[in-house]
This record gives C-alpha cells, sequence and structure tokens, in this order.
C-alpha cells in the first residue's frame, strides 16, 4: 500500500467522492491534540496552517505555487476553485497523535487528503519528505477543486506524476525497472483493470506504479494519447460522468495496451527527465 491515502467524504460534492473510501466515523479528539493553528499563510489557492512560522517566501511555499503553474500548463485546467487547506504539523508525533484521536482507525500513512463540501484539507507533518508529500497531496487538492467523478487510479496516477520536485515527467528507474521485469515475466497492461478499483483500500503498490506509468505514456507519447487525456480531463468538469477513459481511447482507436508497453519498454531512453512536449 502507498505511503499515502486520500480520504474522500462520501457526501463530498467535489471531485472523487464516490471513487475513495468512506471517512471512518470520527471520534471527539483529544482536547490536547489539536490541528496547527497558530500561524496561516494564504497564497492564491494555498493556504497553510502551522503552530510554526513559515514566510512567504519559503521554497516551500514557491515550490507549491509553482506546482499550480505546472499542473495548470500540463493538462491544460484552470484552478479557480475553493483553496487546499493544508495542516502541517511541526513534528511526526503531533501529526500521528492527531490522528490516532482524531481517526483511531486509520492506519499510518505520511499524509492524508480529504475533500468534502466544506473543505479541500491536507494532512502532514514537517519531516524529509515534506516537499514531495505535500507536492502529491495539494495535486489532488487542485484536481478535486475543479473536476467531478475523477477515477480513483488517475487521481492517483496524476498525483504520483507530478510528486516529483523538478520538471514535471521526471522518470522513476525504480518504478520503470519493476514495471519492465513485469513486461518480461508476461505482464500485460490493462487500463480496465485500474479504473475497476473504487476503494484506496483495494489499490496496492503495483497499481499506484502503473498509474503512474500510465499518466506518464499519456502525456509523453503520441499527440493523439495526449489530446484524449486532456480532453477526458476537460469532460470532468461538467456533473455527467464520461465514462472510462479506456473506452474513449478505444472509440478513437489507440491501441493503448500494445502501445504503453512500449512505452514502458523505451522509458530508460528518456534519461532523468522528459518534456511535455511530445515528440
Amino acid at each position: 500500500m502507498s505511503r499515502r491515502w486520500a480520504l474522500r467524504g462520501l457526501l463530498s460534492v467535489v471531485t472523487g467522492s464516490m471513487a475513495g473510501c468512506r471517512l471512518p466515523k470520527r471520534h471527539d479528539p483529544d482536547l490536547t491534540v489539536s490541528l496547527p493553528s497558530r500561524h496561516s499563510v494564504m497564497s492564491d489557492q494555498l493556504v497553510i496552517q502551522s503552530d510554526f512560522r513559515l514566510q512567504y517566501d519559503h521554497p516551500l511555499i514557491k515550490d507549491l505555487l509553482e506546482l499550480k503553474r505546472e499542473v495548470s500548463s500540463a493538462l491544460a485546467l484552470e484552478f479557480n476553485g475553493p483553496p487546499v487547506v493544508v495542516y502541517l504539523f511541526e513534528n511526526e508525533q503531533k501529526y500521528v497523535d492527531y490522528l490516532v484521536s482524531t481517526w483511531p482507525s486509520l492506519p499510518y500513512r505520511r499524509a492524508y487528503f480529504f475533500g468534502n463540501s466544506h473543505e479541500l484539507a491536507v494532512y502532514t507533518f514537517w519531516g524529509d519528505n515534506v516537499q514531495e508529500d505535500l507536492r502529491h497531496e495539494f495535486t489532488h487538492g487542485l484536481l478535486n477543486s475543479t473536476l467531478q467523478n475523477l477515477p480513483l487510479w488517475l487521481d492517483e496516477g496524476l498525483a504520483e506524476y507530478f510528486e516529483v520536485p523538478g520538471q514535471p515527467g521526471t522518470v522513476k528507474p525504480v518504478v520503470v525497472q519493476r514495471l519492465g521485469k513485469a513486461l518480461t515475466n508476461q505482464w500485460r497492461p490493462d487500463m480496465t483493470q485500474l479504473e475497476a478499483l473504487t476503494d484506496v483500500t483495494m489499490m496496492t503498490q503495483s497499481n499506484y506504479e502503473e498509474a503512474w506509468a500510465w499518466v506518464h505514456f499519456l502525456l509523453h507519447s503520441e499527440s493523439s494519447q495526449r489530446d484524449a487525456l486532456l480532453s477526458y480531463l476537460q469532460s470532468l468538469r461538467q456533473p455527467r460522468f464520461p465514462g472510462p477513459l479506456s473506452r474513449k481511447l478505444e472509440s478513437q482507436g489507440i491501441n493503448a495496451g500494445d502501445r504503453f508497453a512500449g512505452h514502458v519498454a523505451t522509458l530508460s531512453s528518456f534519461g532523468t527527465r522528459t518534456s511535455l512536449v511530445p515528440e
């Protein structure tokens, strides 16, 4: 299971509410264990609540604001919805204490995203992985602020895609190696199997990795596939679910499975970074 877990309320009106798991019954939290609230930084669509001071020009904040521009440009989406509130605990112990006090049934994850009709919220703590974790969860927040009925696998695949600092599309060598080995062992990708996953508890680490690879494939291979993904995302801005992405690709005569396998087989030749503009 991934180190993260996106939580979505059953009555949520934001994207993915029906795709994620139901938030466990909330216990009355221990009054000595509270959310960070002493300091606030508000910039654009980002709000960070913490009990330690972060300057407005802190590199972490600048990186998240740049991330918003990257996601908007790469996916041709405008983000002008509700803010994404980040509850940033000053250390891991306070974060764990809050989770245990409020949602005792939750397994440990370094970060959580939860979206409902009242708030798009990220819970995490200051630590060695804070930049990567916040990039992942902030991407969830941005997508869920403007899209509706975003499929679980695509939500996670996009968050995985944008989590690595630097140029979007950075190849994950370990993931590529595992997927390449699976292909040599007769594994064949099947987007419909990912589309059948409707609860995040059903997703394995290999599902997360395949979801990332599908997103990378669609954005970095032929322009017809990239255009199909961007068009699909635009359709998710409307309340009516447009159907699965695999069906859209099939209707356009795109043999995604075979092309995906070829893309994975050649990913190592991309080096550590790639361009968002298809060759």
